[in-house]
């Protein structure tokens, strides 16, 4: 057994292990996800920041294909996707829906998806329709067939119910609405409102290809519940048999917890997939390990490789849901205590905010924390989950209002929160907004199966604990410190490995192989040099950058949002080499530009340690923040100690040190990692050449590092 598949099988067993506990304490606890996957060597539009366009959708197409092959007897269905400011129609969406219990259920025409079919005469779409009618009839229900104008002209309305079926000039203009997915979705959302009256609307016509008539399109109503809508596949299935191939589009099923529904969708620079929820771990892994597999055959990456080796994740985030087999049934309704006691856990460990996260964090970013808005709101925080503890017969709305207004972005956006609480019980919401369900947003893409499942894991074992025992009774204020202190890799490390510790203390303790698969941060970048005895540690630390050009709120009618993303930050860890006594760490200075760096003293599992931090300006933006200040790259750093007779110059680069260009993105990560190794040049030099080292200014200095925009020149 190589070491990869040992790894694989220890890393089975913890999961077998802890899942059964989780269930004990909290039975119920469902999780789904939302990865995304880019073409990663593409660098058209729609896979760099573009929703749609291009070859998105196609590709789409394809991996449906491949997902439906694995799953035989599942329906693939065109759903009506979401639409976003400034965006005319609703996006495209492609779906699987399949019965949980194994059992088919859908044998009928296959949608083409990227395959051709064969030619389809208007006569069979005229039989189609009418066998479709005997069977609706055959069954009790009433309806009504007529012919309209437009892409779909022809129509039957139906009603599931015995109350007549009224068919007058005023019915047959309502029935004789544009299909929905050429219609823009309404302010207040997706509505059905004739399914609401209880009229039933399909609409039938041509879908033509490049070589005239090749299948038939049938758009769908939004169905009541699971069961009508099987009911209405059962006349289905055997009304299309003769077809050699139907696409059936319209509103989103219903679900619950008899079936599974994943989506495909257009979002910038990626294909989204919201996953289908499982009811345990391994289960959830097993489908991310499909979806990793199909999504690689395609070409698909969870990851993108930039021309100076640097590693992103896909570029669409990988959020997490929790929630329960029904709405109703949602642990975070059951338990009214659980999402104020995840609410303080969660802003007390800011590592389960940043340590996972994008690039792009702070107060205006995909998931902002509750102590990044406004200070007055998070002092009202404190108090609303106070009021929430004194409460005993409260309801699932109480709840929701109670917090809602704190897990916003500054311009109060819902759904850009690190805690989503849009789809717990939120009236306000049509269709999606009382589900039970909280959102962690704060995740970047997962590299693999794996990881996505051990975050997984790490989420249902923290609400497992938190179930039963209130941890962090007091909601914690970081202040400045958040930013400051948890900007740096360090002490988010330690703060990952408190929560480990709580969980092991709860019996929950996630196994070594979990630990370590969530402690990997591969794609942040980091340089180790030796010298002298002395080991330096360079890592790349996170950064709050701005946003600008406008206020949030306005800025969400674009496609886009400006950012100052000219700032960077970099840690900087001194401790001793292997076998060097750490008496002699006290010595080891880093200096920039004569000036002695602030380094504080810590220890870690290793021993002791010297830590501080740069921030700088890596290059001039085109709209950004304080434009008087000017970049200060490469970065040159002296690593020196007075007894020593020669020091170490360091130059970080953000490119090729030459400043030559690439020929081309990195082949694979292999290179990748090349070309970052390539960017830390040094140089050995005479101690004595250099002038005394002098203390940096007080303005540019606080108590984790130094910021060198206010003295770069």
């Amino acid at each position: 057994m190589s070491s990869a598949d040992l790894s694989s099988a220890i890393f089975q067993q913890e999961l077998s292990a802890l899942d059964p506990q989780i269930e004990a304490i909290l039975p119920g606890l469902w999780i789904g996800a939302e990865p995304t996957f880019t073409l990663r060597n593409s660098e058209q539009p729609e896979w760099l920041s573009e929703a749609l366009g291009g070859d998105k959708e196609v590709l789409a197409q394809r991996l449906m294909r491949h997902l439906l092959e694995r799953h035989p007897g599942a329906l693939v269905l065109r759903t009506l996707g979401r639409q976003y400011p400034g965006e005319p129609l609703p996006r495209w969406s492609l779906g699987l829906y399949s019965s949980r219990d194994g059992k088919p259920l859908w044998q009928g025409p296959p949608d083409p998806l990227d395959n051709d079919l064969s030619p389809l005469s208007p006569e069979r779409l005229l039989a189609f329709m009418d066998h479709l009618l005997h069977g609706l009839v055959m069954r009790g229900w009433q309806t009504h067939p007529f012919k309209c104008q437009g892409s779909l002209p022809h129509r039957l309305v139906f009603r599931f119910d015995d109350k007549p079926l009224m068919h007058g000039a005023e019915e047959i203009e309502r029935w004789s609405r544009e299909s929905r997915h050429e219609q823009p979705i309404p302010p207040a959302g997706l509505e059905d409102e004739l399914a609401a009256r209880g009229e039933y609307l399909l609409a039938l016509g041509p879908h033509t290809g490049h070589e005239g008539v090749d299948c038939a399109i049938l758009e769908l109503p939004d169905f009541p519940d699971v069961r009508a809508f099987r009911r209405f596949l059962e006349v289905l299935e055997p009304a299309a048999k003769y077809l050699p191939g139907l696409i059936i589009q319209g509103f989103p099923p219903p679900v619950d917890e008899s079936v599974a529904w994943t989506t495909l969708t257009p979002d910038p620079a990626v294909i989204e997939i919201n996953q289908a929820p499982y009811p345990d771990s391994r289960q959830f892994h097993k489908a991310s390990q499909e979806l990793h597999t199909v999504c690689e055959s395609v070409g698909l990456s969870p990851y993108r490789l930039q021309y100076n080796g640097v590693e992103s994740d896909s570029g669409g985030g990988g959020q997490l849901t929790l929630g329960g087999r029904t709405p109703n049934l949602s642990p975070f309704l059951t338990h009214r205590h659980l999402l104020p006691r995840l609410i303080r856990y969660w802003v007390a460990h800011p590592a389960l905010s940043y340590w996972f996260a994008p690039d792009y964090l702070g107060g205006t970013s995909q998931s902002p924390r509750p102590d990044e808005g406004l200070r007055t709101l998070f002092h009202e925080l404190r108090l609303a989950l106070h009021l929430l503890e004194q409460e005993k017969d409260s309801d699932s709305e109480f709840l929701w209002r109670s917090l809602a207004p704190f897990l916003t972005d500054p311009s109060g956006n819902a759904h850009r929160s690190d805690l989503n609480i849009e789809k717990l019980w939120n009236p306000y919401l049509p269709g999606r907004g009382c589900l039970g369900l909280v959102e962690f947003r704060a995740f970047r893409m997962p590299g693999s199966a794996q990881r996505s499942t051990a975050l997984g894991l790490l989420l249902r074992a923290l609400v497992a604990m938190l179930a039963r025992q209130d941890v962090t009774p007091n909601l914690h204020d970081w202040g400045d410190t958040l930013h400051r202190r948890f900007a740096l890799p360090f002490y988010l490390k330690q703060d990952l490995l408190q929560v480990f510790g709580d969980l092991q203390l709860a019996g929950l303790g996630l196994g070594p192989a979990l630990q370590d698969c969530l402690l990997q941060d591969p794609a942040r970048i980091r340089w180790q040099v030796d010298f002298e005895g002395c080991r330096l540690e360079i890592v790349r630390a996170l950064e709050f950058w701005p946003l600008v050009g406008g206020d949030a709120e306005g800025q969400e009618q674009g496609g886009s949002r400006w950012v100052d993303a000219s700032t960077a930050r970099w840690q900087l860890l001194l401790r001793m080499a292997p076998h060097t006594p750490d008496a002699e760490l006290a010595g080891w200075q880093i200096e920039w530009n004569g000036l002695t760096l602030p380094l504080r003293d810590e220890t870690d599992a290793q021993g002791m340690l010297r830590l501080g931090s740069v921030r700088l300006r890596e290059f001039e933006p085109w709209i950004g923040l304080h434009p008087g200040v000017k970049p200060c790259m490469p970065l040159s750093l002296m690593l020196r100690h007075p007894q020593k007779r020669q020091a170490l110059r360091l130059q970080i680069h953000g490119w090729q040190p030459e400043g030559l260009p690439y020929p081309g993105l990195p082949g694979d990560r292999k290179e990748a990692e090349q070309r970052r190794l390539e960017r830390l040049t040094r140089e050995t030099v005479a101690a004595d050449t250099l002038q005394p080292p002098m203390a940096p200014p007080p303005l540019s200095i606080d108590d984790y590092g130094i910021d060198l925009r206010w003295i770069c020149e």
